[in-house]
């Protein structure tokens, strides 16, 4: 095996194990167990960052075709949404494993719906699977499998993959919509003397 493909295949699998475990975090009911999988979660979104801007810094400082040019190609296209996760989510998740912490003192304490919207807002989870997502080609190239070399596949591959973004994209705003709903506090109907008029 390649040793780019090596290196190619370890950040795809921070990557994706990242996205994985966000998509996740909305489901889970427990302060506690939101803080320790956050926690999980803010660990693999740094390791992915600082593997991802290792492998292009060192593929900008050599001027070659070695290991490490090879590998940096191959994660050109992860470049833009592991910004993403740099600017934002990384923020985003660390703020989500405090606020978890505060509540995690009680074993079955509930993690309230606030927390659980947090954990769904789309800057959370879509630019950690779409950084996942863009190691893929990379991967397939380095393993000698590219399905971009046909002719006209490339617009296809693109179009394909814009759509699947715009579907979890979509899936992550909804998820997010609905559990925000439910940690808006709830009005009290008015009772019937206080809704009927003054009578003097």
């Amino acid at each position: 095996m390649d040793g780019h493909l090596i290196v190619l295949l370890l950040v795809a699998g921070v990557w994706l194990a990242a996205g994985i475990l966000a998509d996740r975090l909305p489901r889970l009911d427990r302060a506690r167990a939101l803080r320790r999988r956050t926690g999980w979660l803010l660990a693999l979104t740094l390791t992915g960052l600082g593997l991802t801007a290792a492998v292009l810094a060192a593929g900008l400082q050599s001027a070659g075709t070695g290991t490490v040019d090879r590998a940096a190609a191959g994660l050109a296209l992860a470049a833009t949404p592991a910004l993403l996760v740099g600017a934002s989510t990384a923020r985003r998740v660390r703020r989500l494993w405090t606020g978890a912490g505060a509540l995690a003192t009680a074993p079955h304490a509930p993690a309230p719906h606030g927390l659980r919207a947090a954990a769904a807002h789309p800057l959370v989870g879509l630019p950690l699977q779409v950084t996942g997502l863009a190691t893929i080609p990379g991967v397939l190239s380095a393993s000698g499998l590219d399905v971009f070399a046909g002719p006209g596949t490339t617009g296809a591959g693109v179009t394909i993959g814009a759509l699947g973004v715009v579907a979890i994209g979509v899936r992550h705003a909804l998820r997010h919509s609905r559990l925000a709903e439910r940690a808006l506090p709830q009005r009290q109907p008015a009772s019937p003397r206080s809704a009927s008029p003054l009578h003097v």
